[in-house]
């Protein structure tokens, strides 16, 4: 092929051309199918690994009752926090 490469270097080259024309059909591949898939207008497709986040009225076990003490200690707490 070139007369100042090696065959190592010519094999080199093609694995390297390959790969760049995969990399580029499925880059297009991805761009082509990222805008076949138009959401519904109104609805929302949310990462469906992550769970929506629940108010504490759902279930009795995610709130807790704090005592005055609590309440005034979490308060100093807070305000010892410097906000820069």
């Amino acid at each position: 092929m070139f007369a100042s490469l090696s065959l190592a270097q010519e094999i080199g080259l093609a694995v390297l051309l390959v790969a760049a024309v995969v990399w580029v059909r499925g880059l297009g591949h991805m761009r082509r199918d990222s805008r076949s898939h138009h959401p519904v207008p109104g609805t929302y497709e949310g990462i469906a690994v992550i769970p929506a986040q629940r108010s504490a009225a759902t279930h009795p076990m995610e709130s807790v009752e704090l005592t005055e003490a609590e309440e005034e200690a979490f308060a100093g707490l807070i305000r010892s926090i410097p906000l820069h």
